[in-house]
């Protein structure tokens, strides 16, 4: 039986290529894609998708959904992927439009709907967090939720402490980590070193020849360049790829554990940071009373915390074929 998928994006460079691998993988039917403010505002966001659906030659729905965190302004990262979020090439769907509907209806319509789905999160989880709580049931009946997001036990790429799709709206992941989902946390970790793309990898995917190869390496050309200069490592860093990857093969995780997670909202100094419990410390004595949430309800997260980088990378060339 196909598994079914909703996809929550903020629609920046990487998003793209993770939605190619979705829309044009046999394992998984995409149901909705819905579209949340990060990277870029939502307008553009919504935009990009509907640039990657129209390529894919997809029909899939795509839904616009909030344009702000639940209490704070947005800060996108165009600084990162450029303005429109595409590395700036003009990248327009000619006759693709969105749905009619917000994408937070979409999310609880999609999931009444269709018991057991499974939700990949590629952006701020604002648009999760409202659907959870203005209809909590829908927890019980999502399958599995995968969220691209979160630095587990290392250091972030927008502050020290913090990874931005958590950082940018660090209330909505509270909720999402507290909500008691089947949770898989892929963090930025996951997509720097050997797992970027180098530049024979790139050459291999150009050498392909198809418009989704082409797009795929092109859309990321201000990314790899940001890339450069905020890691010194060079080369196509794809983290929503890399989550999407693992959504449709769960096998490429090949080291996860399950920890309980909590997110920090409250200082300035490690807002958004991911606090893993990775020595089970969390019911000790002097930790009892911040940690009660979870040990009272047994909420985890399974944390990945390394990739199968072979597979991953066969994945996306697979895909852009």
């Amino acid at each position: 039986m196909t598994r079914t998928l909703l996809i929550d994006t903020d629609g920046g460079s990487d998003d793209v290529v993770a939605l190619i691998m979705a829309l044009r993988s046999s394992d998984v039917r995409v149901l909705a894609i819905t579209a949340i403010a990060g990277n870029v505002p939502v307008e553009q966001a919504t935009q990009n998708v509907l640039y990657t659906v129209e390529l894919c030659k997809a029909e899939t729905p795509v839904f616009a959904g909030a344009g702000k965190p639940l209490v704070r302004e947005l800060v996108t990262a165009q600084w990162f992927h450029g303005k429109d979020g595409l590395g700036d090439h003009g990248y327009a769907p000619s006759s693709r439009r969105e749905a009619s509907g917000h994408a937070v209806d979409a999310i609880i319509q999609t999931v009444v709907a269709n018991p057991g789905i499974e939700i990949l999160t590629l952006g701020p989880l604002t648009n999760l967090a409202l659907a959870i709580n203005r209809e909590p049931r829908i927890v019980k009946e999502i399958g599995r939720c995968v969220v691209m997001g979160g630095a587990p036990c290392c250091e972030g790429n927008v502050t020290p402490a913090a990874e931005y799709n958590i950082w940018v709206d660090p209330e909505a992941s509270k909720t999402v980590f507290r909500a008691g989902l089947p949770l898989e946390m892929v963090g930025w970790h996951l997509c720097r070193g050997e797992a970027a793309l180098n530049e024979a990898d790139i050459s291999k995917i150009l050498a392909l020849g198809t418009p989704l190869a082409e797009f795929a390496i092109h859309c990321n050309s201000v990314a790899a360049e940001a890339y450069s200069k905020q890691t010194g490592e060079r080369g196509i860093s794809l983290p929503d790829a890399v989550a999407m990857a693992i959504t449709l093969q769960p096998r490429l995780c090949i080291d996860s554990s399950m920890h309980y997670v909590d997110v920090e909202t409250t200082s300035e100094l490690t807002r958004g940071m991911t606090v893993v419990d990775r020595l089970g410390v969390a019911q000790d004595e002097r930790n009892r009373v911040p940690w009660q949430w979870a040990w009272k309800g047994q909420v985890r997260t399974r944390v990945c915390w390394t990739l199968d980088v072979a597979g991953w990378k066969a994945a996306l060339c697979a895909a852009v074929r």
